[in-house]
């Protein structure tokens, strides 16, 4: 039976790399692809970022592929109306806690970062975020007036043992699927929560998970680690706030925006299946959408996590991850990660480079 998947190709330059998307589902075989609209498309044509109908369709295939969102076009709508809230809306009501951020840097990319290469050359993290609890999400929150005239904001950090724990264990079963490596993040120097989260994800470690290595670190000195020596790490796995902070702080590691992928899982049903969101981690970029000048590549290795995370299907994740590799090697670049020395080439052109080194690895 075919595996269902949605794609919502969103705003800017979104249809354009996941035209190339579409092109390699089609060529692997075995989906059932559905489409529909998101973000500003969406607005326009139905007056909502997302349609119910949209929603409940989310919810019923196994995975979902989205583009990208927003543009100047919608600065203007109501708060409610923007672009965003359709992305938003996916991750709440398909319960997405975890969400996983890869920093991976192809050697034919290592020259490209802002550290230097040999810090670089070979990186590969996995940071998985907790991404529906903490200060983003915590009440008491909102700003009160204060009797002397000054007001004050205020939103709370909060999780339960539950939250922490769910989470926690994404990371442990990623980990040992790569180095069995976990460095868990938070400030529990200065936090009570992030004294509960480390004394959970240590209970986590050591009733079920002796076969990881299970190591702790304050925030702040994980951001500077990651710029200081970043391939100490394999996994890290951290709340809401500090993994929005350093899953930004590893991308700008690799190079290019243009190039990483992310997947935000939920809670694994009886038969161990996740809802699950897949995107490029790049925005809408709308002032060259249309123009053929867009990478795909953060799109199209979102699909090679769809394939591994939601599927089971690693060898077709591993080939589509060599053919990347594949193409870079042989100089081939789109406009973002372009080189003096390299071809430069367009969108659809990078898909069809991709596609030809999946037939060569494959023998097709």
């Amino acid at each position: 039976m075919s595996s269902t998947v949605l794609i919502l190709p969103g705003d800017g330059i979104g249809p354009e790399v996941m035209a190339q998307v579409r092109r390699l589902l089609d060529h692997l075989g075995g989906f059932d692809v559905r489409e529909d609209l998101v973000g500003g498309a969406a607005y326009d044509a139905h007056g909502t970022p997302l349609t119910d109908e949209t929603m409940a369709e989310a919810m019923a295939v196994d995975a979902v592929l989205l583009g990208a969102v927003g543009g100047p076009k919608w600065d203007t709508l109501p708060f409610a109306d923007k672009p965003e809230r359709g992305l938003l809306r996916l991750r709440k009501d398909m319960a997405l806690f975890a969400n996983l951020r890869p920093a991976l840097v192809f050697d034919a990319l290592a020259e490209a970062s802002t550290l230097k290469t040999d810090l670089v050359r070979g990186l590969d993290i996995m940071i998985v975020r907790e991404l529906t609890g903490g200060v983003y999400f915590g009440d008491p929150r909102g700003i009160e007036d204060l009797p002397n005239g000054e007001r004050r904001g205020i939103n709370t950090q909060v999780y339960t043992t539950h939250e922490i724990v769910r989470v926690a264990r994404v990371a442990f079963d990623l980990a040992r699927k790569r180095d069995s490596r976990v460095c868990s993040v938070e400030k529990a120097n200065v936090m009570e929560s992030g004294l509960l989260w480390r004394e959970e994800v240590q209970a986590l470690g050591d009733a079920e998970y002796n076969d990881v290595a299970l190591s702790h670190m304050y925030a702040d000195n994980c951001a500077m680690q990651l710029v200081r020596n970043p391939k100490q790490f394999d996994v890290i796995v951290t709340d809401n706030l500090f993994g929005d902070l350093l899953s930004d702080c590893a991308a700008m590691l690799t190079g290019s925006l243009g190039m990483l992928p992310s997947a935000s899982l939920g809670a694994a049903d009886a038969a161990g299946r996740r809802k699950a969101l897949y995107e490029p981690v790049h925005g809408s970029a709308p002032d060259i959408a249309g123009q053929d000048k867009a990478n795909p590549m953060a799109c199209i290795l979102s699909l090679s996590m769809m394939l591994r995370y939601s599927f089971d299907r690693g060898a077709e994740a591993d080939l589509i991850e060599a053919a990347c590799q594949d193409v870079l090697n042989a100089g081939i670049r789109t406009g973002d990660i372009v080189a003096p020395g390299m071809t430069p080439v367009g969108t659809r052109a990078m898909g069809d480079a991709v596609l030809a080194a999946m037939d060569a690895r494959s023998g097709g």
